[in-house]
């Protein structure tokens, strides 16, 4: 944010983050707003990116002023795409349906608006539906520790239907208040800087992103840096897609052609000159990453993946969500990734790896790669729903997890007599001291307490007739094939080996 009272400072608009559960109604509070005040670009649903856009709406005074929204994702995957969104935000609506009230994601998202140390609103939503319960939703909110106006705190909050845009008028002119209040300010004076809102591949414009400035002025011949990637600024777009000249904060915006795909929440600077954003992108690229190398038990398996997603914000809730799948003994690694289509790289990849697996998160895989993937037998798996992916994953680390052989102890029996021997064949009577005995099950051997070898039952009799098991308490007579002789008084402890995952 911009420093306050300087010569250069001007109001600037407010940006504003909409958090809340995932089918609390964000999504269709903000359609309802696009539709109302801009074009609507595109239909309602599960979100899974971090979008942007202006909106204007007049204040108190009857003045128009601009609102930059940002919507981000509900899904749990992608926890720390809200996180970033509330960072990058100067104001926050934290949206409750009055259906559900509080949720785990509403207390995660509002989490993170307190770490973001943002002003907050509170819209509680889907009060035209016939099992709101207004009063019980703001018992629950101060449940988990979010006190509203009139309900032990000072949260302003407003009830809204986003379905029928009641109440909608009055959010947008709290919003407005808050920002008044909080008097936002940016220098048009310097250049511009911000956050990367969301970035993805483009097969005609190359790699795109999503950028909100926060600060200072944007022009055409500018360069651009994000950590490691940058792009010269030859056009920008709005959210709407129409040419600019120039932008200025607050405004989203489009850039295209940079030379690496930008980290989503990466803060970018814009220079005058190519000199300098090269040495910007050289300090970034210098920076060593420390490898961590994965300490694979030794019955453990390495499970390999190449994942390519259609944006950076999906991929690296990928990534966060594999990081979540632990199984003793395989370890998840994810040996290549990035955005775009699966390319010829990858399968070449996946075909000189041990047994890898090619996920592909809403894109497809090129031709050059299909051809390959077919020649080379690589399977690609394709998914659009994150918590799918996972579930297959699950299954798969279940499928590849090395069985262990373990011994399944049965019971305990005590030899009392001894009636023949006939090479390793063995005939003896005894009581079954505890558990069972089972006819076909392995028996180690223990006299005095040491164990002097093995055997297996081969018949197993109770009262003169033959039996598959006999229980706790009971005598038996068997028949053990053995290279030790058995003498009275040894112990025979029968066993079945199991394998487990």
């Amino acid at each position: 944010m911009a420093e306050k009272n300087t010569t250069s400072s001007v109001e600037r608009s407010p940006i504003v983050v909409i958090m809340g559960h995932v089918d609390h109604g964000k999504s269709t509070l903000l359609d309802y707003i696009r539709k109302t005040n801009i074009v609507a670009t595109e239909a309602g649903g599960i979100t899974q990116h971090i979008s942007a856009y202006e909106v204007t709406h007049k204040d108190a005074k009857e003045t128009e002023k601009r609102i930059t929204f940002l919507d981000t994702p509900g899904h749990a995957a992608f926890q720390s795409m809200r996180s970033r969104g509330a960072r990058v935000a100067d104001i926050a609506v934290l949206v409750v349906s009055a259906e559900d009230g509080v949720k785990t994601q509403t207390i995660e998202a509002h989490k993170a608006i307190v770490e973001a140390k943002i002003p907050y609103i509170v819209a509680i939503n889907k009060i035209d539906k016939p099992n709101a319960n207004i009063e019980k939703t703001k018992q629950t909110l101060a449940e988990a520790e979010i006190y509203i106006e009139g309900y032990g705190g000072d949260i302003p909050f407003v009830l809204i239907s986003a379905k029928t845009g009641q109440g909608v008028p009055e959010l947008l002119d709290m919003m407005l208040l808050i920002a008044e209040m909080n008097e936002l300010t940016g220098d048009t004076s310097i250049p511009a800087k911000g956050v990367i809102i969301e970035s993805k591949m483009d097969p005609k414009k190359g790699i795109i992103a999503t950028v909100v400035i926060t600060d200072g002025t944007l022009n055409k011949g500018m360069f651009v840096v994000a950590e490691g990637a940058m792009t010269p600024v030859r056009a920008i777009e709005n959210f709407l897609g129409k040419p600019l000249e120039s932008a200025t904060f607050s405004s989203p915006i489009l850039l295209s052609g940079w030379t690496a795909v930008p980290n989503v929440g990466a803060e970018f600077t814009a220079l005058e000159n190519k000199k300098g954003a090269e040495a910007l992108v050289g300090q970034a690229n210098l920076v060593k990453k420390i490898v961590v190398k994965d300490s694979l038990p030794a019955d453990g398996v390495l499970f390999p993946i190449i994942i390519r997603a259609d944006v950076a914000g999906s991929l690296e809730a990928i990534v966060s969500e594999i990081g979540k799948l632990k199984h003793e003994r395989v370890i998840l690694k994810v040996i290549q990734k990035g955005v775009g289509a699966v390319n010829e790289s990858d399968i070449k990849l996946a075909f000189g790896t041990n047994n890898p697996v090619v996920i592909a998160f809403h894109t497809k895989a090129d031709t050059p790669a299909i051809d390959l993937a077919a020649r080379t037998d690589v399977t690609i798996h394709q998914f659009d729903v994150i918590y799918k992916l996972t579930e297959w994953l699950e299954e798969e680390i279940k499928r590849r997890a090395p069985h262990i052989e373990m011994e399944e102890r049965l019971g305990e029996f005590r030899i009392i007599r001894c009636f023949s021997q006939q090479k390793n064949l063995q005939v003896v009577g005894g009581a079954v001291l505890s558990g069972k005995m089972v006819n076909g099950a392995r028996v180690k051997i223990m006299r005095r307490e040491v164990e002097i070898g093995e055997g297996k039952v081969v018949e197993l009799q109770s009262q003169k007739v033959k039996a598959a098991e006999v229980l706790e308490g009971h005598e038996c007579g068997l028949q053990v094939e053995s290279k030790f002789t058995l003498a009275e008084r040894d112990v025979l402890i029968p066993y079945i080996i199991v394998k487990k995952q």
